[in-house]
């Protein structure tokens, strides 16, 4: 395993598997400065063909508590405001749109901006000690970092405008029943269990996880036909891969594949 540490985020990587830790006590708030940071890691693995999958959670007792309140309280013009709105939208979609997938492994408060940065991963997976919400609303403003658009999409239009306009927060319990996270785990189990699940993942062809990530992804934004229609040829693509013809093989031979990525 190999591990680094930069100002308010760490990287360990264990086989093809990297796990990102937020590391801005005490709340893990999102500053500019750590969402530098972010945008810094995920370029750099989406460079990295060693990493297969990406786990993303945060240190002590968040797992992102929101934007940082200072710097909120000191942007008074809707061109600042506008602004600093984009660029979060910015780095989240990065992070969305990356063709290896990213479990948050929320292991505890995750409010405001980091409900959203949480809505951005592929996959998320809850502490049983978690609490989730956007909160926004009882600062006077609003979500700004994907909020409004990500979660009516994940829960239904009338539970995210009800969770958005109160301000209300939900237990890991709740957000499992509506769909907001996968799996709820026992606290002290959280990062093992996310862990495996990305090494399960990791252990698939690399680019049948790719392919049905971008299926997934990019047929979000499109009706039900042309996602079929982007589906049918992602698929087609697929099938003239050595890694399609060596599952198969494998399959009908009664063993493990041996998946070459390519």
């Amino acid at each position: 395993m190999s591990t680094s540490v930069n100002t308010l985020l760490s990287r360990a990587d264990t086989d093809s598997v990297t796990t990102l830790t937020l590391n801005h006590p005490p709340a893990n708030t999102l500053t500019p400065e750590l969402l530098v940071e972010l945008e810094g890691a995920f370029a750099a693995l989406a460079r990295d063909a060693t990493v297969k999958a990406v786990v993303l959670t945060g240190a002590g007792r968040f797992f992102v508590a929101g934007a940082e309140i200072r710097v909120l309280a000191g942007i008074a013009s809707s061109k600042d405001g506008m602004e600093m709105a984009l660029r979060g939208q910015a780095i989240l979609s990065r992070i969305e749109a990356l063709e290896k997938p990213v479990i948050a492994a929320i292991n505890g408060a995750c409010l405001g901006g980091g409900l959203e940065l949480a809505l951005c991963c592929h996959i998320r997976i809850a502490a049983e000690s978690a609490r989730l919400g956007l909160p926004e609303i009882t600062l006077g403003i609003m979500p700004g970092f994907g909020g409004t658009q990500r979660l009516p999409r994940i829960l239904g239009r009338s539970k995210a405008t009800e969770l958005i306009l109160t301000g209300d927060l939900i237990s890991a319990q709740e957000a499992k029943a509506l769909g907001l996270v996968s799996q709820v785990v026992p606290d002290a189990d959280l990062l093992r269990q996310v862990q495996g699940l990305a090494r399960r993942i990791a252990s698939k062809g690399q680019m049948a996880v790719r392919t049905a990530l971008r299926a997934i992804h990019q047929g979000e934004a499109t009706g039900l036909s042309e996602g079929l229609a982007l589906e049918a040829r992602l698929f087609g693509g697929l099938c003239e891969s050595e890694d399609k013809k060596e599952g198969l093989t494998a399959f009908l031979e009664k063993r493990q594949p041996r998946f070459k990525d390519r």
